[in-house]
């Protein structure tokens, strides 16, 4: 059984992980967006576009191949990607197909977790913290005060902490997180915060969060599709023939994206932040209950992206009626 992460074998695998001036498109969640000011922060990656599982808004010109996705994990063997869900169902019976995550790095795959055997020790984080380990182990990473607690608040990591504390701490130790040198030392065996500092820091964040929302939906999500999987928030940009996130929707986002460069200290670089220019791209997106032949039945149907997100659904998306480009 691996007990311990191998960076090195990841970072040769997977060179594109630690190669500066990419291009990527993220999830438009909270794990996302902090992948995107990291990314961009550290290694000068741009924001390229957003998939919400239903919708891709792609900058014009660009193809998925041009791109890594980050914070999902793409079912095709051309197309780079992280992500961190469970997509195995049994590790015993892989799926013919099973080669089109070759270009996926995903830590439940890589400890050989799946849904019939390790549910319950499925990776307890987000995106952002592997990352963190990954060119953590590359170049020194700062961890100050005020970025632990975005980095609790992503994807209920301080629930997860709380509720299932042997888990967290087994993964903690598989990412290498209890070497002082890792970034991800700083978050989770910090000397800054006593439980109560860390409940009143995060009171403090939803706070602002709420001030951020006034209504307009969650602050800390980009709303690009509804559940139709229509386009919302979007403005038809007649002249240059491609979308714009709509002034609204956009100044949520940045507003938070601010909230959280002056905490994680991650420079919110306007330039390499694509919201306008942006082509959308649709796709069929569903879920069914979790069963050996039902997950079979989906992966013959060749999925762009799955997760199975609790041992009652596997949520999927299939081409259709846009293609990837």
């Amino acid at each position: 059984m691996l007990t311990k992460i191998d960076y090195k074998k990841i970072t040769t695998n997977y060179p594109w992980i630690v190669k500066e001036n990419q291009k990527m498109v993220l999830s438009p969640d909270s794990d996302g967006l902090l992948c995107g000011l990291f990314m961009s922060y550290y290694l000068n990656w741009e924001v390229a576009g957003f998939y919400d599982g239903k919708v891709l808004l792609l900058k014009k010109g660009l193809s998925a191949q041009d791109c890594v996705f980050l914070d999902m994990e793409i079912f095709r063997k051309n197309i780079r990607s992280l992500g961190h869900h469970m997509v195995l169902y049994d590790k015993n019976n892989l799926p013919p197909n099973w080669s089109n995550f070759k270009n996926c790095i995903q830590p439940n795959n890589i400890r050989n977790y799946d849904i019939a055997h390790n549910f319950p020790l499925k990776y307890p984080f987000g995106s952002i913290h592997f990352l963190l380990g990954i060119l953590g182990s590359q170049q020194e990473i700062k961890i100050q005060k005020s970025t632990i607690c975005p980095l609790l608040y992503t994807n209920g990591v301080f629930k997860n902490l709380l509720n299932f504390p042997e888990n967290c701490l087994s993964w903690i130790s598989f990412l290498g997180g209890d070497k002082e040198k890792s970034p991800l030392y700083q978050i989770f065996y910090n000397k800054y915060y006593l439980v109560s500092d860390l409940m009143l820091s995060l009171r403090d964040f939803f706070n602002e969060l709420s001030k951020i929302k006034e209504g307009r939906g969650k602050a800390d999500k980009l709303k690009i599709s509804n559940p139709q999987g229509e386009l919302v928030n979007l403005i038809k940009q007649q002249q240059q023939r491609g979308y714009a996130v709509n002034s609204d929707e956009r100044d949520k986002i940045e507003q938070f994206l601010k909230l959280l460069s002056s905490l994680v200290k991650w420079d919110y670089k306007k330039d390499k932040w694509n919201w306008e220019l942006l082509e959308a791209y649709k796709f069929s997106k569903g879920n069914i209950r979790p069963s050996r032949g039902r997950y079979t039945t989906l992966i013959d149907k060749n999925p762009l992206s799955l997760a199975m997100t609790s041992t009652l659904i596997i949520e999927y998306t299939l081409e259709g009626p846009d293609k990837l480009p």
